[in-house]
């Protein structure tokens, strides 16, 4: 073979090498964040089909002090309407300590703190929404920023990593099927008041309806600095005929 034959094989040999590659790399920040915006808009309007239980319940040192029920449903505005499930009214635990004898001003100082942690716990539950799902605008804005970084995980699999979404300093970690176009992980670090003082960790494990569709079936939240756990269970889903339960 002649040292220009041989030089066009190396080259040829090279070339196919790295086309492969190339092709086995995953497609740039915004083509995945395209597939997601794609693969939650599709899952969201399959689940506006359904009703659902909503249970959550607020921990704080270990101690139960807050569980509720509620009956959700998408409305027709397409925002998600709760209604408190009949015969299991919310129940409530004040936070301990507050009941010892003591003058008229400790006393309000004990209700002042007591009413401060429970509307910081409420903040907190209410967080836990804020992110779950995943608002595809939120994070179409972040890969505007380039806030969106891409990643290889699993076969099939790419890890999106979203910064300052809805909160700066906050990250989610997102894990897509490609293929199936579904979420196979979400999890979140973010903060209630103010970062590092009062950092929350949330974790998403899903569930899977008989038609497909995925939903956030365990949503466990924790504030450590705080010792303050939210833990939120969907459950019970059924089909509706109309965007309200009968």
């Amino acid at each position: 073979m002649s040292t220009c034959a041989r030089t066009l094989v190396i080259l040829a040999t090279f070339g196919s090498t790295f086309a492969v590659r190339v092709s086995t790399q995953a497609p740039a920040p915004q083509e995945q964040v395209a597939a997601l915006k794609q693969s939650l808009a599709a899952n969201q309007a399959a689940l506006r089909q359904y009703a659902w239980i909503d249970a959550t319940t607020i921990s704080a040192k270990g101690e139960m002090k807050k569980q509720e029920q509620k009956q959700c449903y998408y409305g027709a505005d397409g925002k998600v309407q709760k209604e408190p499930v009949p015969g299991t009214a919310a129940s409530a635990q004040p936070p301990s300590g507050g009941e010892k004898q003591g003058g008229r001003l400790k006393k309000k100082i004990v209700e002042h703190k007591v009413d401060e942690l429970k509307d910081y716990m409420e903040r907190a539950a209410a967080l836990v929404h804020s992110y779950v799902p995943p608002d595809p605008a939120k994070i179409q804005a972040a890969q505007s920023a380039n806030h969106v970084s891409v990643q290889p995980s699993a076969p099939g699999i790419v890890k999106l990593t979203v910064a300052d979404c809805l909160k700066p300093g906050d990250a989610l970690a997102i894990g897509l099927d490609r293929a199936a176009r579904q979420l196979t992980e979400f999890g979140v670090q973010s903060y209630v008041d103010k970062p590092k003082e009062d950092d929350v960790t949330l974790a998403v494990t899903f569930g899977r309806l008989t038609d497909g569709t995925t939903y956030p079936q365990q949503v466990p939240m924790d504030v450590t600095a705080r010792k303050i756990q939210v833990k939120v269970v969907n459950s019970g889903y059924r089909k509706q005929s109309t965007s309200q339960p009968h």
